[in-house]
């Protein structure tokens, strides 16, 4: 009768898993040494980041609709003076 348990070997899937891990721990002390804790990324950071980027599309946005209107009512009122005019 065998006392042996089941049989656990180090597959490739785990000593990848182990350098990823370790890489990412390297390169978060070494971004923390570097830039300082004041300065380092945050998820909070990230989400506001975000927000103004959205804001600053949306406002974008707003000025490239209020040029296209304003283009669309110059072009109508152009239209209609030359329908005004007499054929000569």
């Amino acid at each position: 009768m065998s006392t042996a348990g089941p049989h656990q070997s180090l597959g490739l899937t785990t000593i990848s898993r182990t350098v990823a891990s370790l890489a990412v721990g390297v390169v978060h002390t070494v971004e923390r040494a570097v830039i300082g804790e004041g300065r380092m990324r945050t998820a909070r950071g990230n989400a506001w980041e975000a927000v103004c980027a959205d804001r600053a599309r949306a406002d974008r946005r707003a000025e490239l609709d209020r040029l296209v209107a304003e283009l669309a009512a110059a072009r109508a009122a152009a239209r209609r003076e030359r329908e005004k005019q007499p054929v000569s």
